[in-house]
């Protein structure tokens, strides 16, 4: 199992919280493989903490559907199912274009001028073909938006959905495109005149159009 030696312990996380996140990164971006077996006390001596928060990290992580646990056998990464966009971003859409809702009576002119300057960062990442860069503030944008909602229950969800939504892009199934440039300003446009449908709208055709855009290139 090929884990990273130069890893570093962030302060002020718990064991399991900090052994679920470097995992569950590493399946996404790809260092930990589909299929490939998990050893916990490899996971607990490469991060530094015991087997028992690893062994809780992974069964949060199984129930996630990113890894499988076979009682007695061992762990093991899931395999990355592409069609598995049909299933992933039409809920994400729906707690996206909520949260939108949500947000449009009460953001304010500071936080749209802020969303504003990632989606400008956003379209120059693109623009340079810095991919990984647009990717992430992408999530930053999407992520400003959840929070203002202020509902644990669409924020946590929507986080664990979007952790499959990384996993795909990594695998080459999402790509993202230069209209989300667009769409992005037509939400902060909506937000600015407080019309929450419209901006629940834009949001939640934001994240199904790259359902469309999978088929459309014959995969």
């Amino acid at each position: 199992m090929p884990i990273p030696s130069n890893y570093s312990s962030p302060t002020r996380v718990s064991a399991k919280d900090r052994a679920f996140s470097q995992i569950q990164e590493w399946i996404i971006d790809g260092t930990l493989q589909p299929k490939e077996k998990l050893n916990d006390a490899d996971l607990a001596k490469a991060l530094g903490v015991s087997r028992t928060p690893i062994r809780e990290a992974l069964q949060l992580l199984n129930v996630q559907g990113f890894v499988e646990m076979f009682p007695g056998v061992g762990t093991q990464v899931t395999s990355v199912n592409p069609e598995d966009i049909s299933k992933i971003l039409p809920p994400l859409g729906v707690l996206q274009a909520l949260a939108a809702e949500l947000a449009a009576p009460v953001i304010s002119q500071e936080t749209i001028n802020i969303l504003r300057d990632i989606n400008h960062k956003f379209a120059q990442a693109l623009n340079a073909g810095d991919t990984f860069t647009a990717l992430k503030q992408d999530e930053k944008f999407h992520n400003i938006i959840i929070d203002l909602a202020q509902n644990p229950y669409i924020s946590n969800t929507a986080s664990m959905l979007q952790a499959h939504v990384m996993r795909l892009y990594y695998n080459k199934t999402i790509i993202l495109k230069e209209r989300s440039i667009e769409e992005h300003e037509d939400i902060l446009k909506a937000f600015e005149q407080k019309d929450r449908e419209k901006a629940g709208h834009i949001a939640r055709v934001n994240w199904l159009r790259a359902i469309d855009e999978y088929y459309s290139e014959d995969n």
